[in-house]
C-alpha cells in the first residue's frame, strides 16, 4: 500500500506519527507498520515517525505487503467489476459462486478470482471482503484493497453506515406494505450451516417494502441494518414467506434454481476521501425472467 500527501500549513509542526493518526490510521496499524518494515519518506528521503513535518513537504507512506492466507489460492475467472480505485473494489457477484471458499469449494470462489486479478495487475494485496453475500445470492460486493481501507470500512459497518438494499421474491402474499423484522438469529444447534430465530441469538434488524403482490408470491425490497449470516432468508422464512427457490429454508421452485435474492444497491462513504458513493446492479437474467 502506498499513500502520498502534500503537507500544507495546517499540518506543519505535526510529527509524522500524529499526522498519520489524523488521517485515521489506527494505533494498531501504525504499530504493525513499524514492526513489519513499513517506511515513510519526506521529499523522497527515508524518515522516521517522530520527524516534525514542514509546510510544502511531501510525505509518502509505504506499507509492507500483506501476507495471503495459505488456504486461499488465485483462480482465473471473469469478474464483473463495477468500480475500482486504489482503496476499494466493487464487484457484481453472480449466483452460484461463494464469496469466500469453504472446504468443499477449493479455490472456486470470488476471493480466489480477486487474487488472480490482483496478480494479473501486479497488485500486492490480499482479499478483504467487507460485504459478503451467500453463494446463491447475486449482486454487489464491497471489497477493501488493503488493511487500512478495510479497518475504516469495518468501522462504518459497525456504525450501520453501509447501506445495502436487496430485491427478493418470497412465497405468499405479504400483507404489510412495509415493516421491520427484529427477531434475533443464532446457529441451529445441530447444523454448521443453518440459522434459526431464537431469543438467545444475535440482534438482527431487517427493513422491507412490498413492491408487487401476486396470488402466490410477493416482490419486496429489503434493507439490512445488521448483517447476520442468512439474515434475510431466515427472517422471511420465520415470517412464513420463505424466498422462492431457497431449499434450505423453504422449497425448490420450478422457475429458479437458487434463492431469489439480489443485492441491487450499495452506499457508503469512501474510506479515504469521505465522498458519498452509491452503486446499483440490475437484476440478473434469472430474476428478470422470474
Amino acid at each position: 500500500m502506498k499513500c502520498t500527501w502534500f503537507i500544507d500549513k495546517q499540518y506543519a509542526g505535526m510529527t509524522i506519527h500524529a499526522f498519520l493518526k489524523q488521517q485515521q490510521f489506527s494505533r494498531r496499524f501504525l504499530k504493525k507498520l513499524k514492526v513489519n518494515g513499513g517506511k515513510v519518506f519526506v521529499n523522497d528521503e527515508i524518515s522516521f515517525f517522530r520527524y516534525v513535518l514542514k509546510e510544502g513537504e511531501t510525505l509518502r507512506l509505504l506499507a509492507p505487503e500483506e501476507k495471503r492466507p495459505e488456504t486461499l489460492q488465485p483462480k482465473q475467472m471473469e469478474l464483473d467489476i463495477v468500480y475500482e480505485d486504489d482503496a476499494i473494489l466493487i464487484l457484481n457477484k453472480r449466483a452460484g459462486l461463494p464469496t469466500i471458499p469453504s472446504i468443499r469449494d477449493g479455490n472456486q470462489s470470488l476471493a480466489s478470482g480477486i487474487l488472480a486479478y490482483y496478480d494479473e495487475k501486479n497488485l500486492p494485496y490480499t482479499v478483504h471482503i467487507v460485504t459478503r453475500l451467500d453463494r446463491d445470492t447475486s449482486g454487489l460486493v464491497l471489497v477493501a484493497k488493503h488493511r487500512h481501507s478495510h479497518a475504516l470500512l469495518a468501522e462504518q459497518q459497525k456504525e450501520h453506515k453501509i447501506k445495502r438494499i436487496y430485491t427478493a421474491i418470497v412465497e405468499g402474499h405479504v400483507k404489510e406494505a412495509q415493516g421491520t423484522i427484529t427477531s434475533r438469529i443464532m446457529r441451529k444447534p445441530d447444523s454448521i450451516i443453518e440459522r434459526i430465530v431464537h431469543p438467545n441469538g444475535q440482534i438482527a434488524i431487517t427493513h422491507f417494502w412490498v413492491k408487487e403482490v401476486h396470488s402466490t408470491y410477493s416482490k419486496i425490497e429489503v434493507e439490512l441494518e445488521t448483517g447476520r449470516t442468512h439474515q434475510i432468508r431466515v427472517h422471511f422464512a420465520h415470517k412464513g414467506h420463505a424466498l422462492l427457490g431457497d431449499t434450505l429454508y423453504g422449497n425448490a421452485h420450478a422457475l429458479i434454481n437458487r434463492q431469489a435474492l439480489h443485492c441491487q444497491y450499495l452506499a457508503f462513504s469512501h474510506p479515504l476521501t469521505g465522498i458519498e458513493m452509491t452503486f446499483t446492479a440490475c437484476l440478473p437474467e434469472d430474476l428478470q425472467r422470474l
